[in-house]
């Protein structure tokens, strides 16, 4: 893989190179690092609103729920008088 240079500031490059210290990693293996991590997150992030979404539709919920009835939260009956 060929290399590349990226501006930052110093001062961003010295916090990120603190950091990637702090961790025992050089600062490209940190960087390297980091992307995936990153990538990660935003492909949970759209999956979790997809998620979000698909519930929402009617009976998805309610069959989710069925299917894993040891995951399902406590009804929102029991939930109200509990408050």
């Amino acid at each position: 893989m060929a290399d590349t240079t990226v501006k930052v500031s110093a001062e961003t490059r010295d916090r990120l190179a603190a950091v990637a210290e702090a961790r025992g990693m050089s600062l490209r293996a940190f960087l390297a690092d980091l992307a995936v991590q990153e990538e990660n997150h935003l492909r949970l992030t759209r999956a979790t609103a997809e998620f979000r979404e698909v519930t929402r539709q009617p009976g998805i919920a309610e069959a989710f729920d069925a299917a894993f009835p040891d995951d399902a939260p406590a009804s929102r009956d029991a939930a109200r008088r509990a408050a």
